[in-house]
């Protein structure tokens, strides 16, 4: 099992008509990694929005065919999901559209609210439908409603921050605007940029600005509302300093891709230095250093040089296997990792092994990786995690909502280590997380059990689904 984060988010405004839907797709298709379920694109051409969304990649999605129906325009927003709250159906895919009394507005989300079933119950019993079985729409919803008595679409979405709790990383499209908004904690990362024309651009992650040719301009604060408009861009901040700082320490140990800058800090300097302190907290006479493809491979570079180890390449990575790689029927069942990962046998043969990887969840996938190794003739393999102990489920946007999934609260890190077949085992220390990023200022609890917000009462991914199963056995 890997650990899967859930999405990432894109929104172009441009100084003039354009296409727009053309700069989102690659856009989209640089933050792939953050999420290979679903994804979806809204152009507004003049106040009419043309969407298309599914199923899939960004480039099976969207076909030569389907980008030309297209108009140009002036805004745009895009999504691609992993889902933390919702099942992969078309429903749940992204951006969201509503159509209300005082307009239109296109809503895409990376993040989780920890109080979106209280919010939903909340809706419901005024009388909302809801159409999909994800938090994004409650979000949309919220907004909404809101929008109705304010008298602008910017106050709306200050108005529903303070009913919001949780992670949320936002872009928002209205029929003249567009909006990004980070909550207050600032879990999920969230920046702009301008391309030389004029145009602005938002993204999850600045190598996806870098992807349109866009110029990083900074980091959207936690709990910043930035408006992009006809008079350029505007700041509102009377949410920034309401609540302490959180941004989730594994944007910079897995999720964030190693050429994007979050918050200052180059995600692939943060990995190098979990690596140089891992070799320093578990150090190992070894005669090779290789890491597990791609997140693995800075950390592995710093462990090597920290050490004196040489760094090696033992593992490729079938760049060809996405998420989407289905086995051809019960009677071909192989092991995926060998599909996916391929030891380089003379790197590896003869040798002591120290193995880099960035988290073990259940222990299942790294217990294959050992056998791979083994099986290319490794003398000793030794593991080192550039992460602590995954020890407790996570509210805030990756998919850990269980205790009963993670190998490190059942076993000890000896235990894990016989399980999984290495000869050792260490994981970054928990106190070292800050060096990461230069600050303290960052969400840990998935490793140290401390919440920024209040625990939801039901943690589960599909808990809306739950619900409507269980209306419909009560016949309702």
């Amino acid at each position: 099992m890997s650990i899967h984060e859930e999405c990432g988010v894109f929104g172009v405004y441009g100084q003039h008509t354009q296409d727009v839907g053309g700069l989102v797709y690659y856009g989209l298709y640089a933050l792939q990694h953050r999420g290979q379920e679903s994804c979806g694109i809204v152009v507004n051409d003049d106040g009419v929005f043309t969407a298309h969304k599914g199923i899939g990649l960004v480039n099976e999605v969207f076909s030569h065919e389907e980008m030309a129906k297209f108009p140009l325009g002036e805004i745009a927003v895009g999504h691609v999901r992993y889902g933390t709250t919702g099942g992969v159906t078309l429903s749940n895919c992204q951006p969201i559209q509503v159509n209300h009394l005082k307009g239109k507005l296109a809503v895409a989300h990376n993040g989780n609210l920890s109080n979106a079933l209280t919010l939903r119950r909340q809706l419901e019993l005024s009388g909302a439908i809801f159409h999909s079985t994800s938090d994004t729409e409650t979000i949309a919803y919220v907004v909404t409603r809101e929008r109705i008595t304010a008298p602008s679409i910017q106050e709306a979405v200050s108005r529903a921050m303070d009913k919001l709790e949780g992670a949320y990383s936002l872009v928002l499209m209205s029929s003249t605007k567009l909006i990004a908004v980070r909550d207050p904690h600032g879990f999920r990362p969230l920046c702009y940029g301008r391309m030389a024309d004029g145009t602005y651009v938002v993204a999850s992650e600045s190598c996806a600005l870098s992807a349109v040719g866009a110029k990083f301009q900074r980091d959207i604060l936690p709990g910043e509302i930035l408006m992009f408009d006809k008079n350029g861009v505007s700041s509102d901040t009377r949410h920034c300093g309401t609540a302490p700082k959180h941004l989730c320490i594994f944007e910079h140990i897995y999720f964030a891709r190693p050429d994007s800058c979050i918050e200052g800090v180059s995600v692939h300097d943060a990995r190098m230095k979990a690596g140089e302190l891992l070799a320093n907290a578990h150090p190992v006479e070894a005669d090779i250093v290789i890491g597990v493809p791609d997140s693995g491979l800075d950390a592995a570079l710093g462990y090597a040089r920290a050490s004196g180890i040489p760094y090696g390449i033992g593992l490729i990575k079938n760049k060809y296997i996405g998420r989407t790689f289905i086995s051809p029927g019960q009677d071909h069942r192989v092991d995926q990792v060998k599909i996916k990962l391929s030891p380089v046998e003379s790197e590896v043969r003869g040798k002591r092994v120290v193995l880099i990887d960035d988290s073990i969840v259940r222990g299942t996938t790294s217990g294959r990786i050992v056998q791979l190794l083994r099986g290319a003739g490794a003398k000793e393999i030794h593991m080192r995690i550039s992460a602590p102990p995954f020890l407790h489920p996570c509210y805030y946007g990756t998919d850990i909502d269980s205790r009963d999934h993670l190998i490190a609260c059942h076993h000890s890190v000896a235990e894990i280590a016989k399980i999984i077949g290495s000869d050792s085992l260490g994981y970054l220390p928990l106190e070292s997380l800050g060096q990461l990023c230069g600050s303290e200022d960052y969400c840990s609890a998935c490793f140290s059990g401390r919440y920024p917000t209040a625990i939801p009462e039901d943690t589960r991914k599909d808990q809306f689904e739950q619900k409507l199963s269980q209306r419909k056995e009560k016949g309702l």
